[in-house]
């Protein structure tokens, strides 16, 4: 080895050993007489001091080296002078007396720093993110997703079950997002697909007995692009047999503990996690995936504000729509500005417009509505809302989806100004209980709301035939500030309703024969009754870091327009691949 030590691993009870360092200069400083070197590596920092009295070729080659050179530094640990620890730093209390030093690389002037950083356009930072990477930040986030991955691998084979991986290059069958598509050279016209998941094959495992399986697999979707997505992604995948929804809750609460304790500082806000059915979610909180740090919880004043006569709520109510509202603690004083910005946050999120009603100190409302609200009606309307003086109400009328799309992002708007975001805390929580379809209005048929593997509980099941929009499946979701962070279900395993379901969302036989007769059949040979879960490993490991996106815990992500900037991809191919792929290209 080039060294005998790690840079951040030097303590005092290392004084007067001789050691060998190796690492990049984070910093260089001369004080007139001592050149002081900020030696780095992935450990950590320690001050090197080159003394033209103890050697002068290692005080040469100091005063010759700049930042992010690559040298190897021999030299005596010894105790900084007194007044010039830095508490700040693991290393802080020692420094290292160079004897000899050599330069391993010369390196250029990075375009990005390393040693601090800088308000950087995104594009740079991943055009060099090899120099990126180097900051302190990158090499954390990078280093709580590789624990958080061994914690998972090793607490699920504790607990039985084996790792296994499914092919990269699979069939393409319709599963909610486009596929990337593969040509194959050796069967021309025809395409592989990546997997947007692992879902079918984990569950064909099932069938074939493994009961226990789990795979850090990398899955594809090409979908446009936003903070928490990228066209490749890490997930958790995992499928057991033989189990109901309570199980998998249970083992997956466990895992994300277990998880959070090992690989990062953070706290969680409150065990077991709290549970909400999907229709509570969007009651209470207008989304399904909602920020349970903080409370503001939507209240529904429907009954109330459709006996008023302002226009805007009693048409609303009149044509079977809803008026919901936010209580605002302490922000009476709200004024105009301050109004006006947080309805741009309703009016961004679909709203047509936000109504304010302020409850002075005093306990008088104030609001461009309060005289359409006899005096009885405005305390049904304050009591309903649990409204306190000093608070301020702001409601929103329209259809369902309209109001609680809305009122999210007014509730989300109200906790930042409010404060009430701790940036410490992860608050799970499980959302249960979704509808198996959604209406699809352009296709005019029903879509699953998961996946067409996910199963209807088994009281609805009589309602397929009748009823499909009140049909609710076995799906659950794991939810964590704000982001849907795991996703799964109890799965269909027998053919007939299988079947069912692929006919309801438009599948015919033959079509559900072409795309998914391998697991179709594969249910005909005694499947076990299983289930399963599938947490994003990018998202989890983006909370636990306090990250905003998730290509800040990935070591090369694509852009947020699906490019690779660092080695230009995707990129133009040589006529003469195509011609083997029998590929011809249309760009006009």
């Amino acid at each position: 080895m080039l060294k005998t030590n790690n840079c951040g691993e030097l303590r005092v009870e290392h004084i007067g050993q001789e050691v060998t360092l190796a690492g990049w200069v984070n910093r260089r400083r001369n004080l007139g007489g001592l050149i002081f070197l900020d030696l780095r590596d992935r450990d950590g920092l320690t001050q090197v001091v080159a003394n033209p009295e103890i050697s002068d070729s290692a005080y040469a080659t100091a005063d010759s080296v700049r930042s992010e050179y690559v040298i190897q530094v021999e030299g005596t640990v010894q105790h900084r002078p007194a007044g010039t620890e830095n508490p700040n730093l693991p290393t802080g209390e020692i420094e290292v007396l160079a004897s000899h030093i050599k330069v391993l690389n010369t390196a250029k002037t990075p375009p990005i720093l390393i040693h601090r950083e800088e308000d950087e356009a995104e594009a740079l930072r991943l055009k060099y993110r090899y120099l990126d990477l180097r900051r302190p930040r990158m090499q954390r986030n990078i280093l709580i997703r590789h624990r958080a991955v061994k914690f998972i691998r090793d607490f699920l084979t504790s607990r039985a079950f084996l790792e296994i991986e499914t092919p990269i290059l699979f069939k393409s069958t319709p599963e909610g997002a486009r596929d990337y598509l593969v040509p194959s050279r050796v069967h021309p016209g025809k395409f592989y697909a990546l997997p947007q998941s692992p879902q079918q094959l984990k569950q064909l495992l099932m069938v074939a007995g493994f009961e226990r399986y789990f795979q850090i697999a990398r899955c594809f979707r090409d979908e446009d692009q936003r903070a928490d997505r990228q066209p490749e992604f890490t997930q958790l995948d995992l499928e057991m047999s033989f189990v109901e929804r309570e199980d998998i809750l249970a083992l997956t609460e466990e895992l994300m503990i277990g998880m959070v304790n090992h690989a990062c500082e953070k706290r969680i806000k409150a065990t077991p996690f709290p549970r909400l059915t999907y229709a509570e979610a969007m009651e209470r909180y207008g989304t399904d995936r909602p920020d349970l740090r903080y409370g503001l919880e939507l209240v529904n004043l429907t009954s109330v504000a459709g006996r008023s006569e302002f226009r805007v709520f009693s048409e609303a109510v009149a044509a079977g729509q809803v008026v919901k509202g936010l209580r605002a603690p302490g922000c009476s004083n709200y004024s105009r500005k301050q109004l006006a910005e947080v309805e741009a946050v309703a009016k961004e999120n679909g709203a047509k417009g936000l109504i304010s009603l302020a409850l002075e100190p005093d306990g008088t409302a104030r609001s461009s509505v309060a005289k359409f609200f006899p005096d009885p009606l405005m305390v049904e309307l304050l009591a309903a809302a649990e409204m306190e003086p000093d608070d301020l109400l702001l409601m929103a009328a329209g259809t369902p989806a309209e109001v609680n799309a809305a009122l999210d992002g007014v509730r989300q708007e109200m906790a930042q100004r409010l404060g009430l975001i701790s940036p410490d805390e992860l608050a799970f929580g499980w959302v249960t209980d979704f509808p198996l379809f959604e209406w699809n209005e352009e296709e005019n048929r029903w879509d699953p709301s998961h996946h067409l593997f996910t199963a209807p509980k088994e009281e609805d099941i009589p309602l397929l035939e009748s009823d499909p929009g009140a049909v609710k499946s076995d799906q659950y979701d794991l939810v964590c500030n704000g982001n849907e962070v795991a996703g799964g279900s109890i799965r269909i395993h027998q053919r007939k309703l299988q079947e069912k379901v692929m006919e309801l969302i438009g599948l015919s036989p033959q079509a559900a024969r072409q795309q998914f007769g391998h697991l179709l059949e594969a249910f005909e040979y005694g499947t076990p009754p299983h289930g399963g879960i599938a947490p994003g490993i990018d998202r989890l490991v983006m909370l636990m870091a306090g990250e905003r996106s998730i290509r800040e815990v990935i070591a090369f992500p694509k852009s947020q327009s699906a490019t690779e900037l660092m080695a230009n991809a995707p990129s133009e191919v040589e006529p003469r691949q195509l011609k083997e792929l029998h590929i011809k290209l249309d760009l006009e």
